[in-house]
């Protein structure tokens, strides 16, 4: 396979090279964003909120939700190295170690392959709530969605216990 990348700045070193190549990898971060944000997550542009004040406040939701969710998308595989700290609270770690032993199944692939404590951790079971597999591609923003939907209702339902309603 061989790419060219055009582009209108100027390159005479393998230096600068680099260096914009590092540069349209930054802007396909947010393209992937922005994506996740409207058509892959969360539709904002088909949100029909007619006070300004509340499709504000939407969009502050959704774009929060959003940074999550592609921080998950980051972490799958197990590159980043981030901590899970880094996108959940500290009352989160128990339950998803808890529903990672749930999902985990016979085989290898239906293992969590990734340490605890880490983003890529949470990533794998936010996925498999998210109804990925484990054999068919990566998960995406879509999957990573609904994968939080669930995760949200079952934090929502350990709290309603710990509480004895």
């Amino acid at each position: 396979v061989h790419w060219r990348l055009l582009t209108t700045h100027s390159v005479t070193t393998t230096a600068q090279a680099r260096r914009i190549v590092d540069l349209y990898r930054s802007r396909w971060i947010i393209e992937e964003f922005f994506r996740t944000l409207k058509t892959a997550g969360f539709d904002i542009e088909a949100a029909d909120i007619g006070d300004p004040h509340a499709m504000i406040n939407f969009v502050a939701a959704a774009t929060i939700a959003a940074v999550t969710i592609k921080q998950l998308v980051q972490a799958r595989d197990g590159n980043t190295d981030q901590r899970l700290s880094d996108a959940f609270d500290p009352d989160d770690r128990p339950i998803l170690e808890a529903v990672s032993a749930k999902l985990e199944g016979k085989t290898e692939r239906q293992r969590n392959p990734h340490p605890k404590g880490s983003l890529a951790f949470a990533a794998w079971v936010i996925a498999r709530l998210g109804g990925w597999t484990g054999y068919y591609g990566k998960p995406g923003p879509k999957v990573m969605r609904i994968g939080i939907a669930e995760f949200s209702a079952i934090k929502y339902g350990t709290k309603l216990n710990l509480q004895n309603v």
